[in-house]
């Protein structure tokens, strides 16, 4: 079954097998489940909570500040996928962060571009790979040629290479010919196909979860999940009174609207490929950290450490910064320490508290 979450029938088809409101996990005994290998972190799920007051404030807030630069990069986004596919496009967005994104960049090739456009949403899992069933319900309704893989960014691009390694496994089993290329706004580690950029800037969806990604939670591999089942999520049906989905997709499809871009910078992935591997080399050295999954840098994936995992420290370039006021918040709501660095080549970067840790 596929469902649209929060947003108009027609504008997405989520592909994830809603799953019952129970067998959560609080943050600490995940983390302690996931460190010690007993469990995938895809297996669990702590609970949302819905925004502070404060919290939703700073969200509306960045949406002033840079709603306009993202409703840009979705545009360019979509031309540079029209100009990359001929005939009609199936843009597959990576659940959830891909999502809010692919609603917009969809419905501009549909109604700006004149591109018939179909978007599903499909869940891609570190280590376990890409969702084959809604793959395999995907080409069964779509040319391969067609397909096109949108995400939000890219952190250390460990999502992007998961998707180019099964992807690759994928068409040597069945035979066909899909480009695992992936399509981001901001592509911080430069392993994307394409992007609108390799900035670390503050894209505003980042900063909620299921409220501003159709109420659907992250997703879910587990026994709950049979073999011809698409991968599971949680629907915050609950929340629905403080839903920002279908209205924040709505405002950067008008102000898309309003836009005549540009000539795009270019965009050196190299460079940020580089800046992306030292930096990293040199956090794990710094702080003593063994797991290279335990760094998240820039904006997007500091944000996911401060909502649903465990935080050690949060480093900011410059506090007062009005990219990282939500991270401060959060910080503070939650206790974390801060760290302040100039010389930090992102923004932010989360370090998740590893269980070795005193």
């Amino acid at each position: 079954m596929s469902f649209s979450g929060s947003y108009r029938t027609g504008e997405v088809d989520i592909l994830l097998t809603p799953l019952p409101l129970q067998d959560f996990v609080d943050i600490p005994e995940k983390e302690r489940l996931i460190q010690s290998g007993q469990r995938h972190y895809s297996e669990m799920l702590s609970p949302e909570s819905l925004p502070s007051a404060r919290y939703l404030d700073v969200f509306r807030t960045a949406c002033v500040i840079n709603g306009e630069r993202m409703a840009r990069d979705c545009l360019r986004l979509a031309h540079l996928i029209a100009a990359r596919r001929a005939g009609a496009i199936t843009l597959v967005s990576l659940a959830r962060a891909g999502t809010p994104v692919g609603v917009v960049v969809s419905r501009l090739l549909n109604e700006l571009l004149q591109r018939p456009c179909t978007h599903y949403s499909v869940s891609i899992i570190r280590d376990r790979g890409i969702d084959k069933v809604a793959l395999n319900h995907i080409l069964a309704r779509h040319p391969a040629q067609s397909i096109v893989f949108v995400d939000g960014w890219t952190g250390k691009g460990v999502i992007a290479c998961e998707l180019a390694s099964t992807i690759a496994d994928f068409n040597t089993q069945h035979d066909t010919a899909i480009d695992a290329g992936l399509y981001v706004l901001s592509d911080l580690a430069g392993v994307a196909a394409c992007a609108a950029s390799c900035d670390d800037y503050l894209i505003p969806s980042s900063i909620l979860n299921a409220t501003v990604s159709g109420l659907v939670s992250r997703s879910i591999l587990n026994d709950a999940i049979g073999p011809n089942d698409f991968h599971g999520c949680v629907y915050y049906a609950q929340f629905a009174p403080q839903d920002q989905s279908q209205a924040f997709a709505d405002d950067l499809v008008s102000q898309a609207g309003k836009l005549r871009l540009a000539a795009a910078e270019p965009i050196d992935k190299d460079a940020a490929a580089r800046v992306s591997r030292q930096f990293i080399a040199e956090s794990l050295s710094k702080y003593g950290i063994l797991d290279v999954n335990l760094v998240k840098p820039g904006i997007g994936e500091a944000t996911r450490v401060l909502l649903r995992r465990t935080p050690r420290l949060l480093v900011l370039r410059d506090a007062a910064a009005p990219e990282v006021a939500h991270l401060s918040l959060l910080a503070e709501e939650k206790g974390v320490p801060v760290h302040i660095d100039p010389a930090l080549p992102y923004y932010a970067v989360s370090l998740i508290r590893s269980a070795a840790d005193a």
